[in-house]
């Protein structure tokens, strides 16, 4: 191994607060594993994600699947607020990675998120590189996004580490041959960049 080339960031839970799941789906007749479950399988997130539905069908297939109280259209305004903005200590977080190394965003995020967050022109240009889900049709954890941010860094798979929030995720990079930690938020984030001694 030649050591660490490239940090790919998940956006959302490492450098971007989020609101709860609970807060933005609203009231349900369903239970909260039922609504966790139905969320993670749904296929209209899945496609979302994608890039491959408008927001009207995401929204609506959303609020029958997951029998939330309410209609599409204030679910999109909660959806819409999803993002909180950066994490305090984001940007500090980044710019701690050396100069030599590459930085990139690697993310499944939809184009309302991506344009629409809060603090988005900053998300935008804090890292050389982003690999959207919606934007290359590609999700985590799934092999093919891995496989393409690999082949578009023109890296080996293991001199590139990807920092993400959920496990599956993490485990989905090494299953691809990258190097993976698992953080939640900035600091955590930093620790992970030092155990794999990107940072002293």
């Amino acid at each position: 191994m030649g050591g660490i080339k490239a940090v790919l960031f998940d956006m959302g839970g490492v450098i971007v607060q989020l609101d709860s799941l609970e807060n933005v789906l609203g009231p349900s007749t369903l239970n909260p594993d039922e609504i966790w479950n139905g969320w993670i399988l749904s296929d209209a997130v899945q496609q979302f994600e994608r890039g491959r539905c408008s927001v009207e069908h995401f929204a609506e297939t959303i609020v029958d699947e997951l029998q939330l109280e309410g209609t599409a259209g204030a679910f999109i305004e909660r959806f819409v607020a999803f993002p909180q903005g950066l994490y305090p200590g984001a940007a500090d977080l980044v710019a701690s990675v050396p100069d030599h190394v590459i930085t990139g965003l690697l993310s499944n995020t939809s184009a309302l998120h991506w344009e629409n967050q809060r603090d988005a022109a900053t998300i935008q240009g804090l890292c050389n590189r982003a690999y959207l889900s919606f934007e290359l049709g590609l999700v985590k954890p799934d092999r093919d996004f891995f496989d393409h941010c690999v082949a578009d860094l023109g890296l080996p798979a293991d001199q590139v580490l990807f920092i993400d929030d959920n496990q599956i995720n993490v485990d989905g990079a090494h299953a691809a041959g990258l190097q993976a930690g698992l953080a939640k938020g900035p600091e955590a984030a930093l620790q992970v960049l030092r155990e794999f001694a990107v940072i002293s």
